[in-house]
């Protein structure tokens, strides 16, 4: 496990969650930002634009739009056009861009955007779960989950690296909790722009629009072609797994800071009882391991920092010791009563020789708190699988009855 976290003591400083993803997108130098405010992505955006207002970013134009289809819809121009390119949204925002996420990827343009999770409506509702982003999951974009805020700023420059190397031109979704991550305020290291500009060298786009070299982008398609395209869409996320993995150890090799790859893995290497999740939940995770390893119980968790590609391979050999493994999901697919990451682990284990009880709970809808409790009790039910066999393979946890 590489992590070096030492020698960052010094150089820290106390900042908003937001303020060290603004910080971070001003660091990698974007050509062209577009943006529409929603809670909670909002202080991203007013950050980036007074930046851009003190001239903090050159060359960078800040594009004033009337809603988050607006945004990314210009941030296809200009890609397009070889612009590094940026935006932020959050829940309903990102609702509304599906449409054209699909017309983002399919013209395999380089956009990161970052994404500050929040519960969809009906309900409405603020607070933090990850059912906004899990709904784009096949829209062919790129999908990392940061652990906290450090991670959620380094994660960013480690986007544009994944999504401008010219075998993947893939966009990506980096993804932070909203509030837990993006409204703390809490050590980090704020990241050095002479570094990023080694690690992330000028946008070079293999294609653009250039009227001295005319070239067509979304062009129609009959059934004699759009299959390919597909295909090449699916052969570029393959590629991006190494690609992924790469990119984190290089930013190590520079920063020193390491928060795996496509998975990280903490005390899992003798551990019966496995607990994986995405996002800010690890953190939790990971002192109710430490609790309960000092109590003698072989727990431990893997934090699935890349939801898309699936990291299916990495999974199956960091699992494929334990008694039993939890899905810990903060979404649900309505009409399967299972979450997207449970799901998928069960599938990618399917025709394997991999063949370990899974069980998954949906947990912390709309905010909902996660106590260390929640999580005893969870590891409670995983020992009775390994004692007795699975009795409820997927259900929701810490229910209020009285509310039914």
């Amino acid at each position: 496990m590489k992590r070096n976290f030492e020698n960052d003591k010094k150089d820290m400083v106390v900042v908003e969650g937001s303020y060290a993803v603004a910080d971070a997108v001003k660091a990698c130098r974007p050509n062209v930002i577009s943006a529409y405010p929603i809670t909670p992505q909002t202080h991203i955006v007013e950050d980036i634009s007074q930046f851009i207002a003190d001239g903090e970013i050159p060359n960078c134009e800040y594009l004033n739009v009337e809603s988050e289809f607006s945004a990314i819809s210009a941030l296809v121009g200009s890609s397009a056009a070889g612009a590094r390119s940026y935006s932020a949204t959050t829940s309903q925002g990102l609702e509304l861009m599906h449409e054209v996420l699909f017309n983002v990827s399919g013209m395999r343009l380089p956009v990161v955007m970052t994404v500050v999770n929040r519960a969809v409506s009906a309900p409405i509702n603020i607070w933090n779960d990850h059912q906004d982003s899990i709904s784009q999951r096949d829209t062919g974009w790129i999908q990392l989950h940061a652990e906290d805020t450090q991670e959620a700023s380094d994660m960013t420059a480690q986007a544009f690296k994944i999504a401008e190397d010219p075998d993947i031109l893939l966009p990506v979704l980096a993804c932070l909790d909203g509030f837990i991550l993006s409204h703390v305020y809490e050590p980090v290291v704020l990241l050095d722009e002479d570094l990023v500009a080694e690690y992330l060298p000028p946008f070079e786009p293999k294609f653009k629009l250039d009227p001295k070299n005319p070239k067509t982008f979304g062009a129609f398609a009959d059934p004699n072609s759009y299959t390919e395209f597909r295909y090449l869409q699916q052969q570029a996320m393959n590629k991006a797994l190494k690609v992924i993995e790469d990119a984190a150890d290089e930013f190590y090799d520079l920063f020193g800071r390491h928060y795996g790859g496509l998975i990280d893995k903490y005390e899992t290497d003798d551990a019966d009882i496995i607990l994986m999740a995405m996002g800010s939940i690890v953190g939790t995770i990971k002192d109710v391991v430490d609790k309960l390893r000092a109590q003698g119980v072989k727990v431990g968790v893997l934090k699935v920092r890349s939801f898309r590609p699936f990291p299916a391979e990495a999974i199956k050999n960091a699992i494929k010791g334990a008694k039993v493994v939890v899905a810990l999901d903060k979404n649900i697919s309505l009409g399967l009563n299972e979450g997207a990451l449970f799901t998928e682990t069960k599938g990618s284990l399917y025709n394997t020789n991999v063949n370990i009880p899974i069980i998954g709970f949906m947990i912390g809808h709309g905010g909902r708190d996660i106590p260390m409790s929640t999580m005893e009790a969870i590891v409670d039910e995983a020992k009775k699988v390994i004692d007795s066999g699975i009795t409820v393979e997927s259900q929701f946890t810490d229910l209020k009855e009285e509310l039914l």
